[in-house]
């Protein structure tokens, strides 16, 4: 497992941003760069609720395993995840939209408590690209998220600025740029 240069420690990486921008096709591809453990928000939602990861749950914005109580399970379970491999010395990548402040707060504590280094990557790209993306996804019978267009639209009035993030500790990538491209865009930046 590679470590950043500036730390010889673990590092948590947290690949957040809404639905269909590319923060989980960045974050499994970083995982597989750095030879790090990947937790999915999407992956643990499913699990958690005992369903097939590809199976489709449709509800409604905050309903079923959406609810914000739900929700509060799912991001409580990536903690415990990345606290058990940074515990270990391992660094660990947490993908999720973290769209609020306070879920934000709760990763960045865990990372003062164990000592680590923590980046925040905010993945971006415009609404075009990401409604067809969105509809690409919808496509594809083994796609594990459920976003879509209606999810997103309440996600965007929710989303809280990542004010309370250090500049040293938040990477703002645009990723309409091919894989390959982004990757050694987070080469430069992180390490």
């Amino acid at each position: 497992m590679q470590q950043s240069k500036r730390n010889s420690g673990p590092v948590l990486y947290v690949f957040f941003g809404m639905i269909a921008t590319g923060k989980s096709t960045l974050a499994e591809a970083w995982a597989g760069r750095r030879d790090v453990a990947w937790y999915n928000s999407d992956r643990v939602r499913k699990e958690l609720a005992n369903i097939a990861l590809t199976e489709s749950r449709r509800e409604t914005v905050d309903a079923g395993i959406y609810s914000r109580e739900f929700s509060q399970k799912t991001y409580s379970a990536l903690l415990a995840k990345a606290e058990d491999s940074l515990g270990k010395g391992e660094s660990v990548i947490l993908d999720a939209s973290y769209q609020y402040r306070k879920d934000r707060l709760d990763v960045k504590a865990l990372a003062g408590k164990l000592d680590c280094r923590i980046y925040f990557i905010l993945c971006q790209c415009p609404e075009e690209e990401m409604h067809r993306r969105m509809a690409e996804r919808a496509k594809d019978p083994a796609a594990v998220s459920d976003g879509r267009w209606e999810i997103y639209l309440q996600q965007k009035k929710r989303f809280e600025p990542p004010d309370e993030l250090e500049a040293s500790e938040l990477v703002v990538i645009n990723t309409v740029a091919p894989l390959e491209e982004l990757l050694r865009e987070l080469d430069e930046k992180l390490l």
